[in-house]
């Protein structure tokens, strides 16, 4: 129903499968086309913003490769988060896309940092009392052998995952409160984007809105939810980066799914922490409202399924060839013109409109944050005075190649 990302074989699109890399809160959903433009244009931006200030810098020491008001941020933080990103299987990535791959490792790690001494300064750091819930929450579906497994294979150690926390749900409760809580719409401006799109509330056909959450028992690159919980998918993100490893594990892991929904756990906050699927878990896993031909030309058993359900009503997990999928019809609309007066018109239009202000308020919130920082990035002036030949910067210890096993 909603199509997936093209498996890659480049070790680029590899990560972790465990939750140590959320570095940039800002970017709630990436398209392969937004990917391929920042990791172009990332590496050379923060290499123009530090080169002059470098220049007339003392020498840091060999495994300093960038500060941050006077925090050093070293060689072994950045290779760690590298890594996650590269995928095991699939070609060793070249020399210059190891480099422009770890420049913007450490343009967001200097994010973070900037962001977590504001919310320090602030004093809104995350207590012990939520990072412990935070963890427990992500290492509830595991077995303690699962969850061992997990850390050796990753090169991840409790304490890392737990700092890891601490840093997003600080970070988090910054921009809630100097970003999202400012964010207001009015009813004029409600009125205004809805007289300036009219056409686009006019229904010509029958329309599903859907919600679903999708798991997979193989892997696949560039998949992103909150928790990057993933049945086998190498490139997941999410706050809990759940990770099985084969068709006993998805199954486990959607029976846990059905036991929390059933239970009245909430079904976007569980698209986001768990789906595997990239292009929807961002939102909840909601698809948006599909027209009726479009549904004519899925499944047929996601067809039946949704046709079959009522607003609101939480499918059963219907396996399919590539994947299982949990489906939510949120609401279903007739043809005809959407009025103003609508509320789920209106709400739509408040949506939309918080969105886009919410995303401008943030980048400009970085832009001055950054503004406000000192930043000196020693491998971004490495790579523009060696013509970007750095080979012993490029070189990193990859993940191994997993082991297939043989029948």
């Amino acid at each position: 129903m909603h199509p997936r990302g093209q498996s890659q074989k480049s070790r680029l699109n590899g990560t972790n499968a465990l939750p140590t890399l959320r570095l940039n809160p800002f970017a709630k959903r990436n398209s392969a086309a937004s990917f391929v433009t920042l990791a172009v244009l990332l590496p050379f931006t923060a290499a123009l913003l530090t080169i002059a200030g470098c220049k007339n810098a003392s020498a840091p020491a060999p495994d300093v490769w960038a500060v941050v008001n006077g925090k050093e941020i070293k060689r072994d933080e950045v290779e760690k988060y590298y890594r996650t990103r590269v995928s095991p299987e699939g070609q060793e990535p070249s020399q210059e896309e190891a480099l422009s791959l770890k420049l913007n490792v450490i343009d967001e790690l200097i994010n973070n940092e900037i962001l977590l001494e504001r919310a320090k300064k602030l004093n809104i750091e995350a207590s012990d009392g939520e990072v412990e819930d935070e963890f427990t929450t992500f290492k509830s579906p595991y077995t303690e052998d699962e969850f061992q497994r997990q850390l050796k294979d990753r090169g991840v150690t409790v304490e890392d995952l737990k700092n890891t926390v601490r840093r997003e749900l600080s970070i988090k409760k910054l921009i809630n409160r100097e970003v999202v809580s400012k964010v207001a719409i009015s009813d004029q401006d409600i009125a205004e984007f809805y007289n300036s799109n009219r056409p686009q509330f006019n229904v010509a056909e029958p329309q599903y809105r859907i919600a679903q959450i999708v798991v997979t028992p193989r892997k696949e690159p560039q998949i992103r939810n909150r928790k990057n919980d993933d049945a086998t998918e190498p490139q997941i993100r999410n706050r809990k980066n759940d990770d099985a490893t084969n068709e006993a594990e998805a199954q486990r892991k959607v029976k846990m799914l059905a036991d929390r929904l059933n239970s009245g756990a909430d079904f976007s906050q569980l698209a986001m922490d768990y789906s595997e699927d990239m292009n929807s878990s961002a939102t909840g896993g909601d698809l948006g409202y599909v027209p009726e031909s479009a549904l004519n030309q899925s499944d047929p058993a996601l067809k039946k399924m949704v046709v079959g359900m009522k607003a609101g009503q939480v499918s059963a997990p219907i396996v399919l060839k590539d994947s299982i999928r949990i489906l939510k019809l949120v609401t279903r609309e007739a043809p005809g013109l959407r009025g103003l007066s609508d509320p789920q018109v209106q709400q739509t239009i408040r949506d939309t409109l918080r969105n886009r202000k919410e995303q401008l308020l943030r980048a400009a919130y970085l832009a001055v944050a950054r503004d406000e920082s000192k930043v000196t990035n020693y491998l971004a002036q490495q790579v523009l005075e060696a013509n970007g030949r750095l080979p012993s910067a490029a070189k990193s210890s990859l993940p191994p190649k997993p082991v297939t096993p043989q029948n």
